[in-house]
Order: C-alpha cells, then sequence, then structure tokens
C-alpha cells in the first residue's frame, strides 16, 4: 500500500473537507483527489462519499481510518529507527568472548556502554575462539574477543591485552612457599591444561613454555575454562599455569605465583569483519581501551 495515499486518506478522514486536508498536506486539491481516487482503485471500495455539501466516511473507510493509524505510525517508528541506528543512538550489538575476558576489564566496560547507549540491544555469547571466527564469517557476530591473532583473511583484529602465565598452584602445595616457581618446578607435578579443542592457541603455548623449559608436562586433565582450571587446582588434582589476569578470579583454595623465567605472554585480541568496525563495536573498544573511571 503506497504510504503517500495513505497518510492523504489519513488527513482527509479527520478533515472530512479536500480543501482543508490539502491545506494540511501543502498541495492542492486535484492531486489530493487523484491520490483519493487511485486508493480507492488499488482496494476495490470506495472511501469516501462526496456531495456538493460534504465528505463522509464510507463503512469501508471507517475501517481503513483505524488500520492506516496505526500503519503510518509503524512506518514513522520504522523511519526513526533507521535514523537512530545511522546515527549510532539504538540498534544491536552482538558480542562474543572467551571467559578471561570476565577478568580483563569486559563486564566494567559494557555496563559502561549500556549506561551511555540504553537503547541499543546488547547480547553476549561465551565462545571460544575458533567459534567467534566463524560467528563472525557467517554474520552472527559483529565484535569477539579471543585468544589468538590467528584469524582468516576477511577478519581484522586489534591486541587489547599482552600480560604473563603465572603459576596456579592449590593453597597447600609446597610450592606455594616461594615467592617465585620456576616451570622446570613443574616437571613431576600433573599439569592442568585448556584443551587444545577449546583453544590450540593457549593449548600449544603452554606445552612449548614447558618444553622449553626442559621437560614435557604430565597432562591428566584437558578443559575448556580458565575457571575450570582454578577449580581442579584448588582440589588438589593438579597446577596450572594462566593468564595472570585469572588472579582477580577470587577462587578460593589456590595461590598465584609469578614464575622466575620469562613465561610467554598471554593476549586477547578484538576481532570484527574487515572493513571499519560497526559504530557500536567502535564504541565499545573504546571503553575496553581507556582506563576505568
Amino acid at each position: 500500500m503506497d504510504l503517500r495515499q495513505l497518510r492523504y486518506f489519513a488527513v482527509l478522514a479527520e478533515e472530512l473537507h479536500f480543501g482543508r486536508a490539502a491545506q494540511r498536506l501543502a498541495i492542492s486539491q486535484p492531486p489530493l483527489s487523484v491520490a483519493i481516487r487511485q486508493l480507492e482503485a488499488r482496494l476495490g471500495a470506495r472511501l469516501f462519499e462526496r456531495t456538493s455539501k460534504a465528505v463522509r466516511l464510507t463503512s469501508a473507510g471507517l475501517a481503513l481510518r483505524a488500520s492506516a493509524a496505526r500503519l503510518l505510525a509503524q512506518a514513522a517508528e520504522a523511519a526513526q529507527e533507521v535514523r537512530d541506528v545511522a546515527e549510532g543512538s539504538a540498534g544491536r550489538l552482538r558480542v562474543g568472548f572467551v571467559g578471561a575476558m570476565l577478568y580483563r576489564g569486559l563486564p566494567q566496560a559494557l555496563r559502561r556502554f549500556q549506561a551511555a547507549h540504553p537503547r541499543v540491544r546488547l547480547s553476549l555469547t561465551e565462545l571460544n575462539s575458533a567459534e567467534q571466527t566463524a560467528h563472525l564469517q557467517h554474520d552472527q557476530l559483529d565484535l569477539g574477543f579471543i585468544h589468538t591473532s590467528r584469524i582468516p583473511d576477511e577478519l581484522a583484529q586489534r591486541l587489547l591485552v599482552r600480560e604473563p602465565f603465572v603459576c596456579c598452584l592449590p593453597s597447600g602445595h609446597a610450592l606455594a612457599r616461594r615467592r617465585e616457581v620456576a616451570l622446570s618446578a613443574l616437571r613431576d607435578h600433573t599439569l592442568v591444561l585448556f584443551s587444545r579443542e577449546a583453544s590450540p592457541d593457549y593449548h600449544g603455548r603452554i606445552l612449548d613454555l614447558c618444553v622449553a623449559a626442559g621437560f614435557v608436562p604430565q597432562v591428566r586433565h584437558e578443559v575448556r575454562h580458565w575457571l575450570a582450571v582454578l577449580a581442579l587446582v584448588a582440589e588438589g588434582l593438579g597446577v596450572g599455569l594462566v593468564p595472570a589476569a585469572m588472579q582477580r578470579a577470587g577462587l578460593r583454595g589456590v595461590v598465584f605465583r609469578p614464575l622466575t623465567e620469562a613465561s610467554g605472554q598471554s593476549e586477547a585480541h578484538a576481532i570484527w569483519r574487515r572493513g571499519p568496525p560497526h559504530v557500536h563495536a567502535q564504541r565499545l573498544l573504546a571503553l575496553m581501551e581507556a582506563p576505568a573511571s
């Protein structure tokens, strides 16, 4: 249905006078009459009874009047939403993240973002790095936070965090009495490791650190989340090498000690489809990079 004709109908239905309706619409009477005849022909029904003295709505016109008001309001709302999205004051932002981002400022940035943009529909999904990459490629995410810089060519990335690995130990462990722990001291201990399936990058990086220290670690437990590493260590099921940010998790039963040697780096990267980031993604990234107030 032609929205212009519908708007002409709605004004005429209010005024019931072609001259006044044309004046409100800032047009002359002939285009108004033509538009109404075209609308009636399209609908196959007379909408107005016209005499030399009066204009009245027919029963069909009365039925259309309420629908026309609703349709015009919906059209105006849709147009405003489009303008708001273009200006960045509304819309949606779909964010993927790995669990460690919960301790790297993401929740605080999301809270500040939502406070500044309350009309933006924000949706969060915890996914591993490979899953986020696939979701971005299939336009199921607008922004991701992952562990690795190795991404497909159609995606872009920005380094957000680089921090050392630290040793995670049960609180009663003998090594917990030391200020620092040498990697080689873990030689005879079971290592709780991030699974290769969940994060090939982290899995390989930790194994490489151990090999560089002169041993192949004993791995019996592989998990998909850093918190699972901490939980198993807390129960005395092994030791772990985790990003320094995990010290903020506040889990009881574990202690963290820096490593005596260069321990490699744990990284977090933002990724998005190549090209300028989604306007809301840019704003969230700016909050991630800004110091917390």
